[in-house]
């Protein structure tokens, strides 16, 4: 039997706040803005895009309480029981000084108009916290999802720089509440289930992992909802309604990840920070590409799980799992069925789930040794932009003969999908340029890609061939060798 409460818990920088009455499409920004009047965090794009509205949100994580930097304006406040808010608020320093991270933006002059300031200071406090000596590529990548209309980046990466200068995380406010936050947030999760409100306005948020699929298995028209990076918008740009809600960001079964020789099995609530210790592990020809998904703060809610659940065609790791062979493992009540990434895929909008079924892990084999694999994600911008295509490569030969071989694409047909026709060119042919430039023509049999404000079409099916061009030098070192003869 399954305890049940009527009420969201959770820590307002140092108040307990216990909310009975929260519709299923509130933001947290909204709550903190209009309800609270804290009104440091700002909604500048309402998107999660720009990073005005950053806060901290902190969860006990095995033996300690990790703090990840998110944007408010798309973090449902339905999804906060058990965690500690941190907002712009809280920063101070010794005997009513500024923070050191306010203290080094002030005197590196990294503020300008000031409506973003709040959001970097956030965001810096986060890294700051986590290394109080960051590289200048750790910087950049922290600050990848916070926007300066005033272009004062320079300035504010200099403050980044000096942080330590003015005091180290041992000696601030939050890090010495550490250990009576954790005791704190430990008593607040152990509530079992939270059920509130009626029809559209129910929210769920289950006991367990268990509890999930008896819960969805039962009211299959309720919506799950982990790192709301894609439902948020639903609420802020579209205006939709989307209770009743399951939100499951809490259940740390669906955290973990599993090594071994074959493969590594990742659950479907693994955000893309935390699974990306893994994947540089042992998936390192995705490390670039994991660092281009959207911004620190975005990458610190989004699932992997979600990200497949949801059906894009434009997401990105769908056509990055599929060319390593991965497969999934759906769920209803105690029931479960494996198949391939690739047949989840049916059509636009819908995939092979039934109702009360959900994502519960996925399953991505090791590459081969000896074979070949790259991604690559063109878009306008090189940080915190959707694709205008992904391809996936992954090549196996044997003395110069293709024996394996399977190349994915997001953004090139209604669903993520497999180039059948270009494979099957390419399977026991030579691995040379002449092989490749003939099934060049080839893409135009399995992709119809459409023209819209991302790309054309004639612009994706060139860039799908220029991509298969780019992995063959790559995989026989011409374009490195080209590189250095520029050079």
């Amino acid at each position: 039997m399954v305890d049940v409460t009527n009420a969201i818990r959770f820590l307002l920088n140092g108040e307990d706040i216990a909310l009975t009455d929260v519709a299923p499409d509130q933001t947290l920004l909204d709550w903190l803005r209009l309800e609270r009047r804290l009104r440091g965090s700002k909604e500048g794009c309402a998107e999660g895009d720009c990073g005005a509205c950053t806060v901290l949100v902190g969860r006990v994580f095995g033996d300690e309480v990790i703090y990840d930097s998110v944007t408010a304006c798309i973090r449902l406040l339905g999804s906060l029981n058990g965690c500690h808010v941190v907002t712009v608020e809280h920063l101070r320093g010794e005997n009513g000084q500024l923070h050191p991270v306010q203290q080094a933006m002030v005197d590196q002059h990294g503020s300008q108009c000031g409506f973003c300031t709040p959001g970097f200071v956030m965001s810096l406090y986060g890294l700051w916290m986590r290394n109080p000596h960051p590289t200048r590529s750790a910087i950049e990548k922290a600050l990848q999802g916070n926007l300066c209309r005033c272009t004062g980046y320079a300035p504010i990466i200099r403050a980044a720089e000096a942080i330590s200068s003015y005091g180290l995380p041992q000696g601030d406010v939050l890090w010495a509440e550490r250990i009576a936050v954790k005791d704190r947030l430990i008593a607040l999760s152990q509530t079992g289930r939270v059920e509130i409100g009626a029809g559209e306005n129910r929210i769920i948020i289950p006991a367990s992992l268990d509890d999930l699929a008896h819960l969805y298995a039962k009211y299959p028209e309720a919506r799950i909802v982990a790192g709301s990076t894609d439902v948020g918008l639903w609420v802020t740009k579209f205006m939709r309604r989307i209770g009743p809600v399951i939100f499951i960001n809490h259940l740390q079964e669906l955290k973990a990840v599993t090594v071994s020789d074959a493969a590594v099995n990742f659950m479907a609530g693994v955000t893309y920070s935390e699974a990306l210790p893994t994947i540089e592990e042992h998936f390192p020809q995705l490390r670039e590409l994991w660092s281009r998904f959207a911004g620190e703060q975005v990458r610190n809610m989004g699932t992997l799980g979600g990200n497949i659940a949801n059906g894009s065609p434009i997401g990105d790791t769908p056509p990055t799992f599929i060319a390593l062979g991965a497969r999934l493992t759906l769920r209803k009540g105690n029931e479960r069925r494996e198949m391939a990434l690739e047949d989840y895929f049916v059509a636009y909008g819908k995939q092979d789930r039934g109702p009360g079924e959900f994502v519960e892990s996925l399953f991505v084999p090791r590459l081969p040794a000896g074979e070949h694999y790259a991604v690559y994600k063109v878009a306008k911008r090189k940080e915190e932009d959707i694709s205008s295509l992904c391809g996936a490569f992954r090549v196996g030969t044997d003395n110069g003969v293709v024996t394996s071989v399977r190349i994915a694409f997001g953004g090139m047909a209604a669903t993520p999908k497999r180039a059948a026709v270009v494979e099957a060119a390419l399977m026991g042919k030579a691995w040379s340029e002449e092989t490749i430039e003939a099934v060049l023509p080839l893409f135009g049999e399995d992709y119809q890609p459409i023209s819209d404000m991302r790309a054309s079409a004639d612009y994706r099916l060139l860039a799908a061939k220029n991509l298969l061009r780019r992995f063959y030098m790559e995989t026989e070192g011409t374009a490195e060798r080209l590189s250095r003869e520029v050079a």
